[in-house]
């Protein structure tokens, strides 16, 4: 099973809604990991490729992206592939 990290923010509603659907994929075992502090924030975006919005989303060594990102490879049948890889 693909280990999966999500940088957030205690006040981000696509953090939460990520989160929901990994959920209601049976996965709750995510590292998430705040990027309110700047070492983190700084960290999250070079690892996201410049990306500075939350969350960003990795499953194994894959940058899914953000939420939008997510629910798409869920509604295109790929996320669950991912999830078990």
């Amino acid at each position: 099973m693909a280990a999966i990290t999500i940088y957030t923010t205690p006040i981000c509603p696509y953090c939460n809604r990520a989160k929901d659907l990994l959920k209601r994929k049976g996965r709750t075992d995510w590292k998430e990991v705040d990027v309110s502090d700047d070492d983190e924030r700084t960290k999250m975006i070079e690892k996201a490729g410049g990306r500075r919005t939350v969350p960003q989303i990795f499953i194994g060594d894959t940058h899914v992206g953000g939420f939008d990102d997510l629910s798409a490879l869920d509604r295109k049948g790929e996320l669950d592939g991912l999830l078990a890889s």
